[in-house]
C-alpha cells in the first residue's frame, strides 16, 4: 500500500502548516483575550508571517513534492509566496490604524488576512487541479467575508454580495472546464493531463470548450475584460486593505495558477490559447485605461488601473517561454509594491469624515505634506511606466518580450495605453500640486504601522527602478523548469 502521507511531505509544506498555525493561535486568541484594543493581533499576525517568510527561505532553489505529487515546493511557487508574504505583511501593516479609524476594530480581520494568504500559496503550488480549487476557494471565501467587514455601510455588504456572486458563477465555470479536462484525459494532475493530451484529441471540441471554460473561469479571477464588471464596485465598497489585498494579491495569485495550468497541462493547445490571451490583453489593457479616465473615485480609478494592469501582464502569457514568463513574475512583484503603496496613501487620508476615497480628498497635499505628495506622485509615475520607476522597468521587460516573439502591434497598443493610463494618474497630481489647499486643512493618519509600509512600498519601488538586476535574475530563475 502506497504511503499517503510522510514526514517528508510536512517539511515540504512547512510554511504552509507555520501560516495555518499562526492563523488559528490569533482566531483563538480572539475570542478568550478580554475585550478591548486589537492592535496586538495585528502585531502577532505580522509576526505568523514574518515567521513563515524565514521557513520558506530553506526552500529557496529546492525543489520538492509531496502527498503523491499532488503539491510542489518550487522556484516557481516560492517566488509568488514571497510576493504573497510581503503583500500580506504590508497590508496588516496598513490595516492596524485603519480599522480602528473606521471602527471595525475586530480581531477576526486578522486571521481571514491569513488564512487567504494560505489559500494563495497552496494554490500555487498545486500540480492536482482539486488541490487548486481547494486553495482557490479558500482564498475567495476569506475575501468574500472581507469585502463585507464594514457591516454598517450599505456599499460594502453590496461589494461582498456582488463579489459571493460573481465568485460563485466563475469557480463553477472553472469546475465544468476542469470536469472536461478530466472527462477526456482521466487524470487531474497537470502534467499527466499533458501526457494524455495528443495529437488526435488536441482538436478534440470537448477539449477546446475546456479550454475556454478555464479561460473564462481564471478571467473571472484575475478581472480580465470582458469578466470584470464586478471589480470596481468591490474596491469602492470593501475596506481599503481589502480593496489592496484584492489588487496586489488575489489577482496575482489568479494570475500564477493561470501560469501553470496553461503552460503544464495544455501546452499543445498553445496556438489556441495564445490567441484568446492576445485578445483579451488588448481589450483588458484599453477598457481598464479608457474607462479609468472618467473615475472621481480613487478606488475605482485603481480598480480599473489593476485591470488595465492585468492586460499588460498578459502580453507576457502571449509571449510565453521563459524571457515572457519571467518578466510576467518580475512586473508582478513590481505591480504589487507600487500598488500597495498607492492603497496606503488613500488610507494615510482616511481621517474621520475624509476617507481619501475621491480624488479631490488629495487637494493641496502637496502643501499640508510635501513628502506624501511626493511619494504618491512616485507611485503614479510608476504605476504609469515612467522611468526611473520600477514600473519601467516592468514595462520594458514585458512589452520587450513581446517585441522578441513577434508581437510588435501588441507592444506598440500597450505604449499607447501606458501613454493614456498618464492622464489620469496626472488628475491625482494635479490635485495635490496646483490646487490651494482647503480651508478646513488636510489631516493625516498618525498610524505608525502605516507609515511603515508606505516607506517600504516607496523604497522598493525606487529602488528596483534603479537596480532592477536581482530581481530579474530571480524572476528568470523562477521559470526554469515549469514546463
Amino acid at each position: 500500500m502506497t504511503q499517503v502521507f510522510n514526514m517528508a511531505d510536512l517539511s515540504t509544506t512547512s510554511p504552509e502548516v507555520i501560516m495555518s498555525l499562526a492563523a488559528m493561535v490569533i482566531l483563538t486568541l480572539d475570542f478568550i483575550a478580554p475585550k478591548g484594543g486589537r492592535d496586538w493581533l495585528g502585531y502577532l499576525s505580522i509576526l505568523g508571517v514574518a515567521g513563515t517568510f524565514i521557513v520558506l527561505m530553506r526552500q529557496w532553489g529546492v525543489t520538492q513534492a509531496a502527498f503523491s505529487g499532488q503539491y510542489v515546493s518550487d522556484p516557481f511557487a516560492f517566488f509568488f509566496k514571497i510576493v504573497f508574504l510581503v503583500s500580506a505583511a504590508l497590508i496588516l501593516l496598513m490595516s492596524i490604524g485603519y480599522l480602528k479609524s473606521e471602527r471595525i476594530d475586530k480581531g477576526e480581520f486578522y486571521p481571514l488576512i491569513l488564512f487567504a494568504t494560505l489559500g494563495m500559496m497552496l494554490m500555487v503550488s498545486a500540480v492536482d487541479l482539486l488541490i487548486l480549487y481547494i486553495g482557490l476557494e479558500m482564498m475567495s471565501i476569506c475575501i468574500y467575508i472581507l469585502a463585507g467587514f464594514m457591516k454598517r455601510e450599505r456599499r460594502s455588504s453590496e461589494a461582498a454580495l456582488k463579489y459571493l456572486l460573481m465568485g460563485g458563477f466563475s469557480s463553477a465555470i472553472m469546475l465544468y472546464g476542469i470536469v472536461m479536462l478530466y472527462g477526456l484525459t482521466g487524470t487531474i494532475g497537470l502534467r499527466e493531463i499533458a501526457s494524455m493530451i495528443s495529437a488526435d484529441t488536441v482538436s478534440n471540441p470537448a477539449l477546446i470548450l475546456g479550454m475556454v471554460m478555464l479561460v473564462a473561469g481564471f478571467g473571472f479571477k484575475i478581472a480580465a475584460v470582458p469578466f470584470h464588471m464586478y471589480i470596481p464596485d468591490v474596491y469602492e465598497g470593501a475596506p481599503t486593505p481589502v480593496a489592496a489585498l484584492l489588487s496586489a494579491a488575489s489577482e496575482v495569485a489568479g494570475l500564477a495558477i493561470l501560469l501553470r495550468v496553461f503552460l503544464v497541462a495544455i501546452p499543445d493547445l498553445q496556438d489556441r490559447w495564445t490567441l484568446l490571451f492576445y485578445v483579451l490583453s488588448l481589450l483588458t489593457m484599453t477598457v481598464g485605461n479608457v474607462v479609468a479616465i472618467a473615475q472621481s473615485n480613487i478606488k475605482r480609478m485603481l480598480a480599473y488601473s489593476s485591470i488595465a494592469h492585468i492586460g499588460y501582464l498578459l502580453i507576457g502569457l502571449v509571449a510565453g517561454h521563459e524571457l515572457g514568463i519571467s518578466a510576467v513574475l518580475l512586473y508582478t512583484l513590481i505591480y504589487a509594491l507600487m500598488t500597495l503603496g498607492a492603497f496606503a496613501m488613500v488610507i494615510l487620508l482616511c481621517v474621520g469624515e475624509v476617507k481619501g476615497e475621491r480624488i479631490d480628498d488629495f487637494t493641496g497635499l502637496a502643501q499640508r505634506s510635501p513628502l506624501a505628495a511626493a511619494a504618491m506622485l512616485i507611485f503614479l509615475l510608476s504605476l504609469a511606466g515612467v522611468p526611473p520607476t520600477a514600473g519601467f522597468v516592468g514595462k520594458f521587460y514585458l512589452f520587450g518580450a513581446a517585441i522578441e516573439r513577434g508581437y510588435v502591434w501588441l507592444a506598440i497598443i500597450a505604449v499607447i495605453n501606458s501613454a493614456i493610463s498618464l492622464f489620469y494618474y496626472m488628475k491625482v497630481t494635479v490635485a495635490m500640486y496646483m490646487r490651494d489647499l482647503p480651508p478646513q486643512g488636510l489631516t493625516l493618519s498618525s498610524s505608525m504601522p502605516l507609515r511603515v509600509a508606505l516607506v517600504v512600498t516607496l523604497v522598493a519601488t525606487i529602488a528596483i527602478g534603479i537596480y532592477p538586476g536581482p530581481f530579474l535574475e530571480l524572476a528568470r530563475a523562477s521559470v526554469v523548469g515549469l514546463w
